[in-house]
């Protein structure tokens, strides 16, 4: 290898030592990576900024199951629900509560069906993640 090669290991090599360096931080320091910066309160109180809040099963389900729920009853749905990142639990709330807002599109309006399948998710979530996270595999 000529020495060009070489100076592009020592560059590579010094460059993955400074991030190395410059990601570490002491625990309740502050200066963790991930952008965190020590403030004058956090020095003061000795307490680090809150950490985000984990989204839940039932809230990621209702998520997750409410935004497919509406692509399939505007038709606009695509391949099947391993595609769509459902699980096949999941998947039996989707199409009940679809069947459930069909009829109530047609007598009532997209507006009312949305907000009943809304509800129908948010049950079948809740439902569904009662106990703790489903058994069966992950797919079930």
């Amino acid at each position: 290898m000529g020495r060009g090669g070489t100076t592009r290991t020592y560059l590579l090599a010094a460059l993955a030592a400074g991030l190395v360096v410059t990601g570490c931080g002491a625990s309740g320091s502050g200066h963790a990576s991930g952008g965190q910066t020590d403030t004058a309160s956090d020095r003061r109180t000795g307490s680090a900024p809150p950490s985000p809040r984990a989204t839940s099963d039932e809230e990621l389900c209702a998520k997750l199951v409410g935004y497919w729920s509406r692509k399939a009853l505007e038709g606009d749905t695509y391949g099947d629900y391993q595609s769509m990142g459902l699980s096949g639990g999941q998947y039996d709330i989707l199409r009940a509560a679809v069947a459930a807002a069909r009829p109530v599109e047609k007598r009532q309006g997209p507006r009312a069906a949305h907000e009943l399948m809304a509800r129908k998710v948010r049950e079948g979530c809740v439902d569904r993640y009662r106990g703790g996270k489903p058994t069966g595999g992950p797919w079930q």
